[in-house]
């Protein structure tokens, strides 16, 4: 940490400072703030109670990211524009609202945001060994009661239980003694780092590490070469060794031997290369000049919604979160507003409301942060001409030269333009009163026409909701819809026959899921040249999902999912999309993208899509799983971790080890599956840990979900994920992989 504390920033930081904490126009406090010595906890002074002063603190690790300047709903009502430059928001991964603040100037407000967003980063440099030493001996501190730098027996066994550790008193007692080798009833300095040691012992490790150590009990660049190649299965070669002892060995000596020691050896499996997760998928890495609808395409339902679909929240900063996601397909649903200013809102419903213009500037803002591939506005429209013509305004003068406002080229187009045609740009999805040719020809539609109601609020029946009708299009507003103009399905035949490519339906969860199971191979053929949008039904009120892994199976672009909420559909979606540079687009498979297929994922024939795997799993162990009840002192998890696959339903499979009693800290199983997977590019695998009950459902602790193509061989570690799909710090499995290919 030595970076750390000689670094400006974080020594003003470290001393503390105060901010003012800003709620509404008449909540505005003053709060002093300061980085605590761990350098992962933020001290918070609140206000005095009865003359004393209240305090709370929030962790470095929860903090989702740092926005600088008034780029919060909250700062953007409720501080002046003069105020631009010391003003920053702190936004959490968790349900905790933002903490909005302004610093007395500019410079304090820079040193503020500059360590917020570095730390996370430099932390993470040094994540592995640093965070399970830092980490144990915080609960240690925590443990010792009187702080006077020793453990008795007692305080040991309190701290056993922090760590998620349950041990029977005899066996507490004989490691107490085995440490206290100055027999003085407690343990302190090389008594402590003894019974440290012995804690993080990865006997799993040594077995490994011993098989391969053939070089006076070390490995050298060759014995890591064997190991690289005979169990990881990586073609490596002797840079590949000796870039990883440069990059994981900790002790100087054995570095410079070309060596790795068990140490550096345990760093190794827990840096990215150690991964489950193939590294060279983690950037961009596929083929972003394919027509747009062969792609798979990250997309959010009902995007202004914090919550139900009922009486919820709806608010700039739902946006936001699923641009940083990097959704590329965000729903606006246009209603009129107060004093001629367009809103969006579930209608019909008692969610708040937000300002379509606030909405448009948020996505300006945060639309390619994450990710510079395009964003789909998919309009849901039900304003008056009037507000509408304001929408369109307000599209073109705040998007500016972003928006797709015609076609590419000079000449008529017959299919898609690429992702990479289209980076940085927005493309909207809505009612069109011509079509495209339009744009090529002499020839003019009127001002504004009348179109029927073919959208989500049309299809879902809500208390107070008129008669399905007609409604005037705005020229304005139409003339924008270039590549999306949604129209009506009939059936297949009808759109192949009758309808140009840039022209998609919608589909309710229900009809989609039919025409997924019942006309498969038709609806393949369907997206392989148009674009397809499916969204959750009207019922879904709790903004639960539904399973979107049948519609991507029929090559569904946009399966739009309510992404405010934590589920197993939508860790699946987080897996689908995790590959290819966090991009929101996933290259489909050549099978999905032949307008002559005859692929049916429900009735599997011999095609190139039948790449028939041999899946075998080992579930080893799991180090640090987070406690569930923090509240219990004596609350200790029994883990049992679950192997899913998800795929055609040939493929869908389930398996899971057996639970181990009272051991959250470092339970090992040695548990071994196996699974066939016929259609390895259609299929995902999601890892899932629970807490077993005897009495009722098991209790999710942690999960982490990638396509079964980016899976690595051999002993890897997988960092799990909480129900809102963020890392549980130093949470992970250690599992052995061998993918083999079945004739």
């Amino acid at each position: 940490m030595e970076c750390l504390e000689g670094d400006v920033n974080v020594k003003f930081l470290l001393t503390g400072g105060s901010l003012v904490k800003v709620r509404s126009n008449n909540w505005k406090k003053n709060r002093f703030f300061k980085l605590q010595e761990d350098f992962r906890t933020v001290f918070q002074e609140t206000h005095k109670i009865i003359g004393r002063k209240n305090t709370c603190k929030f962790s470095i690790d929860d903090i989702d990211t740092v926005r600088q300047g008034r780029h919060s709903e909250g700062l953007e009502k409720y501080t002046d524009e003069n105020m631009e430059d010391r003003c920053f928001s702190v936004i959490f991964k968790n349900r905790r609202k933002n903490l909005d603040l302004i610093a007395s100037s500019r410079e304090e407000a820079a040193y503020w945001t500059t360590v917020i967003i570095k730390l996370p980063y430099i932390l993470l440099l040094d994540k592995t060994l640093h965070e399970l030493f830092s980490w144990i001996f915080n609960c240690m501190r925590k443990a010792d009661k009187n702080h006077d730098n020793k453990m008795t027996l007692k305080e040991m066994k309190n701290f056993l239980r922090t760590i998620n550790i349950e041990v029977n008193d005899n066996y507490a007692e004989m490691l107490f003694k085995k440490c206290d080798t100055s027999k003085s009833g407690t343990l302190e300095g090389s008594e402590i780092m003894h019974f440290y040691s012995l804690l993080t012992n990865r006997e799993e490790i040594n077995v490994i590490y011993s098989k391969y150590a053939c070089t006076g009990g070390q490995m050298s660049a060759e014995d890591l070469l064997k190991f690289l190649v005979y169990e990881q299965r990586e073609r490596s070669s002797m840079s590949d060794a000796l870039r990883l002892i440069e990059k994981c060995e900790p002790d100087e000596t054995a570095k410079e031997n070309g060596h790795m020691t068990k140490d550096g050896f345990l760093m190794y499996l827990q840096q990215a290369e150690g991964m489950i997760f193939n590294m060279a998928h983690k950037d961009l890495y596929q083929d972003m000049s394919q027509p747009l609808n062969h792609y798979f395409i990250s997309s959010s339902h009902n995007t202004y919604l914090m919550e139900d679909q009922l009486k919820g929240p709806s608010s700039t900063e739902a946006y936001i979160r699923a641009l940083m996601k990097s959704c590329r397909c965000v729903e606006l649903d246009c209603w009129d507003g107060e004093n001629g200013e367009p809103v969006i809102y579930h209608g019909y419903t008692l969610t708040s409301k937000v300002l379509f213009k606030d909405v448009i500037k948020a996505i300006k803002e945060y639309a390619f942060k994450t990710s510079q591939y395009p964003v789909i506005l998919s309009l849901e429209n039900h304003c008056s001409l009037e507000q509408q013509k304001l929408m369109a305004h307000y599209l073109r003068s705040i998007l500016g030269s972003a928006l797709v406002t015609e076609p590419l080229g000079d000449k008529m187009p017959t299919h898609f333009p690429s992702p990479q045609d289209l980076k940085g740009r927005f493309l909207v999805k809505g009612k069109r009163m011509n079509k495209l040719d339009s744009f090529f020809s002499s020839s003019s539609a009127l001002e504004e026409d009348s179109v029927s109601e073919e959208d989500e609020a049309a299809n879902v029946k809500m208390p107070g909701e008129k008669p399905k009708s007609k409604m005037k299009l705005a020229r304005e507003l139409s003339d924008i819809v270039i590549y999306c103009k949604s129209v009506h399905f009939v059936s297949f035949e009808h759109t192949r026959d009758t309808q140009a490519f840039y022209e998609l339906s919608s589909f309710k969860e229900s009809k989609a899921l039919n025409l997924a199971k019942t006309s498969a191979t038709a609806f393949i053929c369907h997206n392989a040249e148009k674009l397809s949008r499916t969204y959750p039904a009207g019922s879904r009120t709790d903004s639960s999902n539904y399973n979107p892994v049948p519609l991507w199976n029929a090559g569904c672009q946009i399966v739009a999912l309510n992404f405010q909420t934590p589920c197993k559909e939508m860790d699946l979606n987080q897996g689908q999309f995790l590959p290819n540079g966090l991009s929101g687009y996933i290259l489909k498979p050549k099978f999905l993208r032949n307008r002559a297929t005859e692929f049916d994922p429900n009735r599997l024939t011999r095609g190139p899509w039948m790449q028939k795997k041999k899946f075998h799993v080992m579930i080893i162990s799991a180090q640090q799983l987070p406690k569930l009840n923090k509240e219990k002192k004596n609350s200790i998890v029994d883990p049992l971790v679950k192997v899913e696959i998800y795929g055609v339903p040939d493929d869908k499979a389930e398996k899971e080890t057996h639970h181990i009693n009272n051991n959250g800290f470092n339970p090992m199983w040695n548990e071994s599956f196996e699974f066939t997977v016929f259609v390895p590019e259609l299929a995902l695998v999601r890892f899932m840990v629970e807490d077993y009950d005897t009495a009722s459902h098991n209790d999710f602790i942690g999960q982490y979900t990638l396509p079964f193509t980016s899976i690595q061989n051999g002993y890897r570690h997988i960092h799990l994920c909480n129900k809102r799909g963020h890392v549980i710090p130093s949470a992970s499995l250690f599992v052995h992989i061998m993918i083999m290919d079945l004739q």
